[in-house]
């Protein structure tokens, strides 16, 4: 599984996290159940872990850059997004930031609305700047 897939499996099993209050294991499963053949990819489980164990510092990173909306309005589809992108800015060296920011672009667009891009884009952009 490439970096990019693991980034989509790991926005939709931390997504069925927060909706349905599953724990990482099971979301994990779930996700790979849906495709035949997926077996388990280490940046995959890297990423939903990294995640959840970070959350908290993770949510506050996001919080403190947002203007204008607090975090609990933040729709959670764009949350996750965040929180996978901010995972691998503040916790994965190997990654470059504006990989990660790109990454975090193309999963809204995916599996956002026509602003989620835009507006991902410019939350994590004020981490760099």
């Amino acid at each position: 599984m490439n970096r990019h897939t693991a980034r989509e499996k790991a926005f939709q099993a931390l997504f069925q996290m927060d909706i349905n209050e599953m724990d990482a294991n099971e979301a994990i499963e779930n996700i790979l159940e849906e495709e035949d053949g997926q077996v388990h990819d280490a940046f995959l489980d890297q990423l939903v872990f990294g995640v959840k164990e970070n959350q908290a510092a993770i949510d506050e990173q996001i919080s403190g850059h947002l203007e204008k909306w607090s975090f609990n309005r933040i729709a959670s589809v764009e949350k996750t997004i965040m929180r996978i992108a901010v995972y691998e800015m503040k916790y994965q060296e190997d990654i470059p930031e504006k990989v990660s920011i790109n990454e975090a672009i193309e999963l809204a667009k995916t599996f956002g609305d026509d602003k989620s891009g835009s507006f991902v884009n410019g939350v994590l952009k004020k981490m760099i700047d």
